[in-house]
């Protein structure tokens, strides 16, 4: 398939799709129609592969790590172990990213529930520690 229905098919747009290829992300083949710049011809493995790059993204995983994996991957294969390190990091990340969507959860709740009461006492705030149920002013925080 041509660059325009691979996008299509991906959701990626076609200055990604270059992008990726330019990366060395995705392989295309090249057509023999384009004259000095022949068409770039991909396959479903790579409607595959652009599928995983978006899905690693998605989980916060930098491109660069991503592009390091697959050139590992194409040239020596993951062994086991291998995959288990980068499994155990992705979960890792995905563990501290939940910890920090709750604790965002949590003052968001708090901030409601305040507002809905009618703005009794103290405001909740954010604090680098998560919910701060002391005033402003202070500096210390209650965790809650």
């Amino acid at each position: 398939m041509l660059i325009g229905e691979f996008a299509q098919r991906t959701g990626l747009s076609q200055d990604t799709v270059r992008f990726y290829v330019r990366k060395g992300l995705l392989s295309p083949r090249s057509g023999a129609r384009g004259g000095r710049n022949p068409y770039q011809i991909f396959s479903e493995r790579d409607v595959s592969t652009a599928l995983m790059i978006r899905f690693a993204q998605s989980l916060g995983m930098p491109l660069k790590e991503i592009a390091d994996i697959a050139s590992e991957l194409l040239s020596d294969g993951l062994s086991a172990e291998r995959e288990v390190e980068i499994i155990d990091t992705q979960v890792a990340r995905l563990e501290q990213k939940a910890a920090d969507l709750a604790r965002l959860l949590g003052y968001l709740h708090a901030k409601r529930d305040w507002m809905m009461r009618g703005k009794p006492g103290d405001e909740p705030r954010f604090s680098a520690d998560g919910l701060c149920l002391a005033p402003i002013a202070t500096r210390t925080c209650e965790t809650g």
